[in-house]
């Protein structure tokens, strides 16, 4: 079984011109056999997410004309552009909207179903898209309609933007790529209007971005970021908000979209594996993006120094929207009118920095959530998440049922770097149930193939053990596979346990179930409209890699020590002495020092690649 969407790094795809002309050239041909004598360029099997479709197929048929010259083209632009005027502008307000504030203006929008009063709830967004398209497609016609009819759609965008900005509530589903994406279609206006017009427009949308987005921003590991459907980040809309900051920067100029995509930039950096799996957020846990992401990885990867183009996109809508026959869908084109005029190109190798949130070297990677507690172990080609014990989550620790992974005061870091090893300690004070506090030392080296991972705390009665995650997806040549094996070995004894139970709060990694399904089955509200993290959380058992401590570890502390990317034996030794802990192992000896001896409290790491 393959993740449904996980496919290939978005950066595999070809973006030379010609690569792009001969895109357009197929969408060429689609649209003009499918061209209805109304004019309309909809993909049949298209109902909802419906009123911004045709007009987007115009806006690429418009850029296709530019570049090729196409004698065909003119007439279907012009067809095509009269059909979205005459029948895909609506000016009576959709029975059951809720987010009004004005009735009855007579302003034009988009509906997200055409059908009176059906899903009305996502004609916000609609008329967002709708105003994308129609200014891309002002951008491009210059000779190519009559002036008339440039004129009426310039009228419409205005009045979209209206719609949009008085008519209803700004944002009304909280969504970041939702709200930067009309920005960015007030931003494109401007430049179309006439003088104290254009400037009110642009002013406007600034004024917007600063105090209705910026200003809300939430904070997720280290790092403040557009809200997303009510959370920090989302793996399939956070990408698409970053191509919204880059055509927002290329646009306007203003330096704040590039300090926030900057932001967002190395955040995505971080959590992302050096193989481009990533899974999280408040809407879908496990879909991804295509296209729609490539203008903002590429731009803001090129001003970062990072290969973000690594992310593992859904490569069916790898150069635009398509309906499940394949055919072209025009939702969400204007993404591809930007990245095809947008002639950065894709930077390719790491980020050569330290990052807190990320350990990366060669194929192996730890991205570590905002407790810094592993949330994907990558080793092997195979990705590790975190595991469940008895409602809790994590990687750490479990003494008597209770997982030591949850700080309780300040988490600290120190990164190294010695004779082609990478190394990253994190320490963090825990409380027990036993109200006791300890400090939980996690050692972690790399040397670009094997990841190593020890972690010590002081002595744990009973028979503790290392939660050390839960093996989920593989590498499988372009695609990605659900798997429930990971090659990991460990100094102690080492279990690949399934849940005792069944039920939707205990997941098998065995069964051909994703974890986005399964956290939507969790979630309070319904497959698409609830938050599959939330529900995620009620998670009671899981898949798990359990280790025992290391035997003959020393007498004040249980010490783990595990090895993701091989099944052979590991051997590891750990002294405790007054300088410190000392790890060794056939690759490399660290020396964890006793924060004590810092005079800021700081941890210290010493790290020796073996001769």
């Amino acid at each position: 079984m393959h993740l449904p969407r996980q496919r290939g790094p978005l950066h595999d795809l070809p973006d030379t011109p010609e690569a792009y002309d001969a895109v357009l050239a197929d969408v060429t041909d689609q649209a003009l056999a499918r061209l209805t004598p109304e004019g309309g360029l909809e993909h049949p099997d298209c109902t909802d997410d419906v009123g911004d479709t045709s007009l987007g197929i115009t806006s690429l048929l418009a850029l296709a004309w530019q570049r090729g010259k196409d004698p065909r083209l003119p007439e279907a632009v012009r067809r095509s552009l009269a059909f979205h005027l005459e029948r895909r502008v609506y000016r009576d307000d959709n029975p059951g909207y809720p987010n009004l504030r004005v009735r009855d203006s007579g302003l034009p929008y988009a509906r997200y179903v055409l059908r009176p009063g059906a899903h009305p709830i996502g004609d916000w967004p609609s008329t967002v898209w709708a105003l994308l398209q129609a200014v891309d497609v002002l951008d491009l016609v210059d000779g190519l309609v009559p002036d008339e009819q440039r004129a009426a759609l310039l009228d419409v965008a205005r009045g979209y933007w209206r719609w949009l900005t008085e008519a209803t509530f700004f944002n009304p589903q909280e969504a970041g790529n939702q709200a930067i994406g009309c920005v960015v279609g007030g931003l494109m206006l401007a430049r179309h209007l006439p003088g104290h017009e254009g400037t009110a427009v642009r002013s406007r949308a600034l004024e917007l971005y600063r105090e209705e987005i910026r200003a809300h921003r939430v904070r997720d590991r280290g790092a403040l970021l557009p809200p997303e459907h009510g959370g920090a980040y989302d793996n399939n809309y956070g990408p698409i908000s970053l191509s919204f900051l880059a055509q927002a920067h290329i646009v306007s100029g203003e330096e704040v979209f590039a300090e926030d995509g900057d932001t967002l930039a190395r955040y995505i950096d971080a959590r992302l594996t050096g193989g481009g799996f990533d899974n999280g957020g408040p809407r879908y846990s496990e879909q991804h993006s295509g296209f729609e992401a490539v203008l903002g990885l590429r731009y803001f990867g090129a001003r970062v120094g990072a290969d973000l183009g690594r992310y593992r996109g859904d490569t069916r809508w790898g150069r635009h929207a398509v309906k499940a026959d394949g055919g072209v869908d025009g939702h969400f084109a204007w993404m591809l009118v930007w990245q095809i005029q947008d002639p950065t190109r894709w930077h390719r190798t790491p980020s050569n920095g330290f990052s807190r949130h990320q350990l990366r070297s060669g194929t192996v990677s730890v991205a570590f959530d905002d407790r810094m507690t592993p949330a994907v172990v990558e080793a092997g080609g195979t990705y590790c998440l975190p595991a469940a014990v008895n409602r809790q989550h994590g990687h750490g620790p479990v003494a008597d049922g209770f997982l030591l992974c949850r700080p309780m005061g300040e988490v600290r870091v120190r990164d190294a770097r010695a004779g082609g090893l990478t190394a990253k300690l994190v320490t963090k004070p825990v409380v027990g149930r036993d109200h006791v506090l300890r400090h939980v030392r996690s050692l972690y080296v790399t040397d670009g193939t094997l990841l190593w991972v020890t972690v010590a705390v002081e002595r744990l009665d009973g028979t503790p053990y290392l939660l050390a995650g839960m093996p989920y997806a593989a590498d499988d040549g372009d695609r990605v596979r659900r798997t429930a094996e990971a090659a990991v070995g460990a100094a102690g004894a080492l279990r690949l346990t399934h849940p005792a139970s069944s039920g939707p709060e205990h997941f098998d990694a065995r069964a051909e179930l994703t974890q986005e399904q399964a956290a939507f089955a969790l979630a309070a509200d319904p497959r698409g409209y609830g938050d599959p993290d939330e529900g995620w959380r009620h998670l009671v058992s899981s898949t798990a890699l359990e280790a025992d401590p290391l035997p003959g570890g020393p007498e004040d502390l249980t010490v783990f020590a595990v090895r993701y990317g091989s099944a052979e034996p590991l051997r590891v030794s750990v002294e405790h002495a007054e300088a410190g802990l000392t790890v060794r192992t056939d690759a490399f000896t660290a020396v964890l020092g006793d924060p004590a001896g810092d005079a800021r409290g700081e941890p210290e790491l010493t790290l020796r690649a073996a001769p």
